[in-house]
């Protein structure tokens, strides 16, 4: 019998054991470019254990209702922060490592703005948009050996979009 998920709002405080939420919330750091642009600077912790920082271009399939988690997947030698490149919400899939395997996933939903950095190592589900076109920047490490660790669960989770 699969088990059923619901998502909950993306907060800084909810998502803090997986990593960073990327948003304009608060006051600037600083005003810069003649007062014309608020910077808030520093906003993703990224951690690689070798290699370099890239910034790869993500066009993913828009998903809709009720959706299937049948793998989760993890890069143990990298963050990886997802930065949307509209202002569509998606789904950000995390779980707390339990003994070299994801725990029971948590599910949140962005609002039109704000992006994650997911910590090295930590479980998360495949790129999930909920409108076209999908389109992320993506910055992760980039150099040799395998970074990527999947998951399939022998009991799929279903996402649902609310309660009834």
């Amino acid at each position: 019998m699969t088990q059923i998920l619901y998502p909950e709002p993306l907060t800084d405080d909810a998502f803090a054991p997986f990593g960073d939420v990327l948003d304009v919330s608060g006051n600037p750091d600083k005003m810069i470019n003649a007062g014309l642009c608020g910077r808030y600077h520093d906003r993703a912790k990224l951690d690689f254990s070798s290699g370099r920082a890239g910034i790869s271009i993500f066009q993913a399939q828009s998903r809709s209702f009720p959706i299937l988690l049948d793998m989760m997947e993890r890069h143990p030698d990298g963050s990886q922060a997802f930065l949307p490149m509209s202002f569509d919400p998606f789904l950000v899939i995390v779980a707390k490592d339990e003994v070299g395997q994801p725990g029971l996933p948590r599910v949140f939903c962005t609002v039109p703005g704000q992006g994650v950095n997911y910590r090295r190592g930590t479980w998360h589900g495949v790129l999930t948009p909920l409108h076209a076109p999908g389109l992320f920047a993506v910055v992760d490490r980039i150099g040799a050996g395998p970074n990527l660790e999947e998951h399939w669960f022998t009991t799929p989770f279903t996402i649902e979009n609310d309660k009834k």
